[in-house]
C-alpha cells in the first residue's frame, strides 16, 4: 500500500512532469511558429519594400553569377535578368560593351580590394540614365567576396541635373550679357548694398561724375545726384528698400560739365541691396516745353480765329474750345473747368437752341457720336431756330479723339444772295444803259454785253453766244467802218484794257454817218470794258457849241475893253456935271434964286449917289471877271472898324440907333486892301443902319479865332425871308414893307465878291421879324 502510494506519487510526479514537459513544447511550438510567421511576414514586407524601392539589389558572387530582382531585367532592356555578369550585354539590348567592361572592372577591384564605387550606366537603346553603387556584400548576405550593387533609376534627376546645368550655364551667360549690357548702357546705373553704399557702378556713371574708374567712385562714394529737399541719394534708396517699392522722380543733376534734367529710379532687390539708373530727359523735357508753347501758341491762334474750332480726347471730353466756338454753342464759363463729353455738349448746346431742330434728338445725338470711329472728315449743314447756318467738319484724330469745326456761314450765304442779286441787277442795269457794253477777259474772249452791243454795231445777237474772239469781233465789224483802217485803234483799246491796264478812248465814223465814241476801262478782276455810244447828235452840238464858244470868247474879250474903258466913258461925263454944277452954285455965272439953288444942289446929290452906284458895279463887274486890283497891307482890325462906325455917326444919329461896337487889341491885325475892306464892311453896316428902325440896335462884334477873325455885324430889324435874301445876294430889286418895288441893292452882292476876293467868307442868317446878322470871316 505505501508503496502504491509511493508509486502513484511518482506516477503523478510522472504525469505532471510530462504534462509540464508538453505544455512547454506546446508553448515552444506556438512560438517558433509565431516566430516563423513573424519572419515570413517580415520577408515578404523586405521583398515587397525591395520591390517598390527606387533601388534594385543585385548580388554578384566572386564567379561572376549575379542573383537580383527581375525588374532590374526591364530597367536594362532584357526579357529576364540573366545568370552570370558577362551576360548583361547581349549585343542589341542591356548593357553597351564599354559600360559592361567598366562595370566588370569595379566589381572585380571591389570584390578584392571592399572599396565601394559609383558609376552612371545607360542601356542599350534607352534615355535612362541608372546609377550603379557597389560594395563588397556583407558576409550574411553571402560569403565568398561577393559584391552588392545597388542600381538606382536616376533619369528624372539626371535630366532635371541636365535642365539646371543648361539653365546655369544660360544664366551665367544671361549675367554676363547683363552685365556686359550694363556696362555698355548709355544711362547712369548703380547698385547699393544692404549698408546704402554704392557697391557697383557702370561707365556711363563713371563719365557723367567725371571720375577715373568705377573702383574709383565705389571707393570716393561720389553720388550723381545731389540733394533734394533735404534727403541726399542714399537716403531716397533706403526708403525704397523700407517700402520695397520703386521709387522714380525727376531732379537736376550734372553730367560732365552740363545740368541736364534725369528721371531717377531706385529698385529694391530684397535684402541684396538697392539698384538704381538715371535716364536723361533733358532733350524730352525740351520737347515737352516746346509742345506746350506750341500748344498755347496754337490755341491762342485759334482763339484769334473766326472760325470755332473744338478738341475732344479719346474720352470724348472737351478739352479745347476757342472763343469762337463758344460765342456759337452759347457754352457756359463752367465748361472751360468741368470738361463735358461729346454727348453733353450737344445737350448743353441743345438747351441754348444752338442745334437744328430734329425728331429723334437721342438717334440723332448716337450718331453724330460715331464721327470718333469714321475713317475720314465728315461734312454737314446745320441750319440754327435763329437762321444761323454753320459748316460743321468733324475730323477724326489718330489718338482717337476729334476735331470739331464750326464756321458762320450765314453772312457768307446773305453775300452769296446778294451777289446772285447783284449779278441779276447788273445784268438788267447793262441792259437798260444806252451805253453799249462788252466785257472782255485777257485772252480777248467776249465774257459778258448788253443789248445794245450787238444793235449798235449792228450784228445778229446770236453771233455773241458763242463768246468771239476780239479778232473775229473786229473782223465782223470792220466793213461797217467808214475807214476799215479804225478797227486796229478798238483792238488796241481792249488790250491795254485787258492786259496793260490802262485806260483808253477813241472815236470812229461809220459807213452809214454815225458817230461812235468808246473807251477801254480795265476792271478790278482782271477783264476789260469796251463802252461804246453813239455821240453822232452830241457831235453836232458840239460843233454848235464851239461855234458859240468862240462867240462867248470874243464877247468877253469885248467885256474885257468895256470894263477898261468904263471908268473913263462913265466918269468923265460925272465929273463935267458935278463941276458945272458946283460953278452954277457958288455964283460963277451969277446968282442963283432960291429954286435955282435947290436944283443945283439936287443934281450935286444925285452926281454923288450916280458916281458910287457906278463904282459899285464897275467893281462888282470887275470882281466877277477877276479884274479887282487888291492892294494889301497890314490892318489894325479894331481901329479901322471904329473908323468906320464914326464915319456913319450921322445916319445913325439921325435913325436914332444904338450901336455896340465890341473888341480889343486882340482882334488883332488882317492883310487887308483898306478901300476895299472897307467898302464891304462899310455896305453891310449901311444895310443894318437901312434895316433897323428907329430905336433899334446894332451889335458889332470883333474876335480873333485860330483860323482867322470873325466880324459880327447883326441888327434887329424886320429881317428877310429866306427868297428875300437870295434875291439881295444876288443883286435883285426888293420889296418894301408896303409892297412896293424897292430900289436894286448892290451892297451885299458887292459886299460878298470883295470879302471874297481877300480869300474870306460871307454867311448871312436872316429871319423875318428878328432881324439879320452877317459874319464875316477873313484869314
Amino acid at each position: 500500500m505505501e508503496l502504491s502510494l509511493t508509486a502513484l506519487a511518482l506516477l503523478g510526479l510522472l504525469l505532471a512532469a510530462w504534462t509540464v514537459g508538453a505544455g512547454w513544447m506546446v508553448v515552444s511550438s506556438l512560438q517558433r511558429a509565431q516566430a516563423a510567421r513573424t519572419a515570413r511576414s517580415t520577408m515578404r514586407r523586405l521583398s515587397r519594400m525591395i520591390d517598390d524601392s527606387p533601388a534594385i539589389p543585385l548580388l554578384v558572387k566572386a564567379d561572376g553569377k549575379l542573383e537580383g530582382p527581375e525588374r532590374l531585367a526591364a530597367w536594362l532592356g532584357l526579357s529576364s535578368l540573366p545568370g552570370f555578369l558577362s551576360e548583361l550585354d547581349t549585343g542589341k539590348a542591356g548593357l553597351t560593351e564599354g559600360d559592361l567592361e567598366q562595370l566588370r572592372d569595379a566589381v572585380r577591384r571591389t570584390q578584392k580590394t571592399a572599396s565601394p564605387f559609383r558609376m552612371m550606366i545607360t542601356p542599350r537603346g534607352s534615355e535612362k540614365s541608372l546609377a550603379v553603387r557597389g560594395q563588397l556584400a556583407n558576409a550574411a548576405i553571402a560569403s565568398g567576396g561577393a559584391a552588392l550593387l545597388w542600381w538606382f533609376d536616376f533619369s528624372e534627376s539626371q535630366g532635371e541635373l541636365s535642365r539646371l546645368r543648361t539653365e546655369t550655364a544660360r544664366a551665367r551667360n544671361d549675367f554676363a550679357a547683363l552685365v556686359g549690357l550694363i556696362e555698355a548702357a548709355p544711362m547712369p546705373m548703380w547698385f547699393r548694398g544692404n549698408d546704402m553704399q554704392l557697391r557697383l557702378v557702370n561707365s556711363a556713371y563713371v563719365d557723367a561724375v567725371a571720375a577715373e574708374s568705377a573702383a574709383d567712385v565705389v571707393k570716393k562714394q561720389i553720388e550723381l545726384v545731389e540733394k533734394v529737399d533735404g534727403l541726399d541719394a542714399a537716403q531716397v534708396a533706403r526708403q525704397a528698400r523700407d517700402r520695397d517699392t520703386p521709387i522714380e522722380r525727376i531732379v537736376q543733376a550734372t553730367v560732365g560739365s552740363q545740368r541736364r534734367t534725369l528721371r531717377v529710379s531706385d529698385l529694391p532687390l530684397g535684402s541684396e541691396g538697392v539698384a538704381g539708373y538715371g535716364i536723361d530727359i533733358e532733350e524730352l523735357e525740351e520737347q515737352t516745353r516746346a509742345f506746350r508753347a506750341f500748344r498755347a501758341a496754337q490755341r491762342s491762334m485759334l482763339d484769334q480765329l473766326s472760325v470755332g474750332v473744338a478738341q475732344f480726347d479719346p474720352d470724348k471730353r472737351l478739352t479745347f474750345a476757342n472763343q469762337p466756338f463758344q460765342r456759337i454753342f452759347a457754352l457756359p464759363n463752367s465748361a472751360q473747368l468741368d470738361l463735358p463729353t461729346f454727348e453733353r455738349f450737344l445737350d448743353m448746346a441743345r438747351d441754348r437752341s444752338r442745334l437744328p431742330e430734329v425728331r429723334d434728338f437721342p438717334e440723332w445725338r448716337a450718331e453724330l457720336a460715331g464721327w470718333f470711329q469714321e475713317g475720314s472728315a465728315v461734312e454737314d449743314a446745320w441750319t440754327l431756330p435763329d437762321s444761323t447756318h454753320l459748316r460743321i467738319v468733324a475730323q477724326p484724330m489718330p489718338d482717337g479723339g476729334l476735331v470739331l469745326v464750326a464756321e458762320d456761314r450765314s453772312e457768307q450765304l446773305a453775300l452769296s444772295a446778294t451777289r446772285d442779286t447783284l449779278l441779276r441787277t447788273r445784268t438788267a442795269t447793262f441792259d437798260s444803259l444806252f451805253e453799249s457794253l462788252g466785257v472782255f477777259a485777257p485772252d480777248g474772249r467776249m465774257q459778258l454785253w448788253n443789248r445794245s452791243f450787238p444793235a449798235i454795231w449792228g450784228l445778229p445777237e446770236d453771233f455773241f453766244d458763242e463768246h468771239p474772239h476780239v479778232d473775229k469781233l473786229l473782223d465782223k465789224i470792220s466793213n461797217r467802218l467808214a475807214r476799215p483802217g479804225q478797227r486796229k485803234a478798238i483792238g488796241e483799246v481792249v488790250r491795254a484794257a485787258t492786259l496793260d491796264r490802262k485806260e483808253r478812248g477813241g472815236r470812229v465814223v461809220l459807213s452809214d454817218g454815225r458817230t461812235l465814241e468808246f473807251a477801254g476801262v480795265p476792271l478790278p478782276d482782271g477783264n476789260g470794258l469796251l463802252t461804246v455810244m453813239d455821240v453822232t447828235d452830241s457831235t453836232k452840238a458840239e460843233e454848235a457849241l464851239r461855234e458859240r464858244a468862240s462867240a462867248l470868247e470874243e464877247a468877253d474879250a469885248v467885256k474885257t475893253r468895256f470894263l477898261a474903258n468904263m471908268s473913263y466913258e462913265f466918269r468923265t461925263p460925272l465929273t463935267s456935271i458935278g463941276g458945272f454944277a458946283e460953278l452954277l452954285q457958288s455964283g460963277v455965272a451969277g446968282d442963283l434964286s432960291e429954286q435955282g439953288s435947290e436944283y443945283v444942289g439936287a443934281i450935286l446929290a444925285s452926281v454923288e449917289r450916280l458916281s458910287k452906284q457906278i463904282e459899285s458895279v464897275l467893281d462888282l463887274t470887275q470882281s466877277e471877271a477877276g479884274l479887282l486890283p487888291i492892294a494889301t497891307e497890314e490892318v489894325d482890325l479894331l481901329a479901322f472898324t471904329t473908323h468906320i462906325v464914326r464915319s456913319r455917326e450921322d445916319a445913325i444919329e439921325a435913325k436914332n440907333v444904338t450901336l455896340d461896337l465890341r473888341g480889343d487889341k486882340g482882334a488883332g491885325q488882317v492883310n487887308a486892301d483898306r478901300r476895299q475892306l472897307g467898302r464891304a464892311l462899310g455896305n453891310l453896316l449901311d444895310n443894318a443902319i437901312a434895316a433897323t428902325p428907329p430905336g433899334g440896335r446894332i451889335l458889332v462884334a470883333l474876335t480873333r479865332r485860330k483860323s482867322g477873325v470873325r466880324v459880327v455885324i447883326s441888327d434887329n430889324g424886320e429881317g428877310m425871308k429866306p427868297s428875300e435874301l437870295a434875291r439881295a445876294l444876288d443883286g435883285y430889286r426888293l420889296a418894301g414893307s408896303d409892297g412896293k418895288e424897292g430900289k436894286r441893292g448892290l451892297g451885299l452882292p458887292l459886299a460878298r465878291q470883295l470879302i471874297e476876293a481877300h480869300g474870306g467868307r460871307l454867311e448871312i442868317q436872316s429871319e423875318k421879324g428878328a432881324g439879320t446878322t452877317a459874319t464875316v470871316l477873313l484869314p
